[in-house]
């Protein structure tokens, strides 16, 4: 009875070990074809933190809606204003990306320094840390950005996300939180 038990539990150990390297690999395999691109619009009612800001809001005066595809799907979404100051509320942010959007029709075109992810979220498992992960590269290749902040809810979850990321906290406001992702 003891052998049997024992064989049991063998065999069921060996199918979590596969089924565990088979998720492994099918989570590799889309991490490592998906590919970061512009999107016009979003589906804001699947946004956890924004839900209220329209798509009209997300691409108008600098601001813009980045997503990372994979087999034609969009599995995570990220929303940026371009400011030249680090907003403390939406609204602030909603005039600080106005005022960097009018400053360069008047210059070079390039809408503010700073990046500011507003919002993120996520359909499929590591969605979130890979949007981050391609942001950052691609504002590293920006040559008229140099800092990426964010403008986050007032959770834990917030806080412990861009933490686990690599941010730093920038500062705690009344109604929201500001991390910064070094370049």
């Amino acid at each position: 009875m003891n052998k049997e038990i024992t064989q049991k539990i063998k065999a069921r150990f060996i199918k979590s070990k596969t089924d565990l390297k088979k998720n492994f690999k099918n989570f590799y395999d889309w991490v490592k074809g998906a590919e970061l691109i512009e999107l016009t619009e979003c589906e804001t009612s699947k946004d956890p933190v924004r839900p209220e800001l329209d798509n009209e809001f997300r691409t108008s005066y600098g601001r813009k809606i980045f997503g990372v595809k994979f087999q034609d799907e969009i599995h995570a979404v990220m929303c940026f204003a371009f400011t030249n100051k680090i907003p403390k509320t939406v609204n602030e942010l909603d005039l600080l990306s106005k005022d960097a959007f009018l400053q360069s029709a008047n210059r070079d075109q390039n809408v503010g320094k700073i990046a500011i992810a507003y919002t993120v979220w996520s359909n499929k498992k590591g969605g979130g840390k890979l949007i981050v992960k391609e942001v950052f590269k691609m504002i590293k290749k920006s040559n008229h950005l140099n800092r990426l902040v964010t403008l986050s809810p007032l959770t834990e979850m917030a806080r412990t996300f861009h933490l686990r990321n690599g941010a730093v906290e920038v500062q705690v406001n009344e109604e929201t939180q500001n991390f910064e992702y070094k370049l």
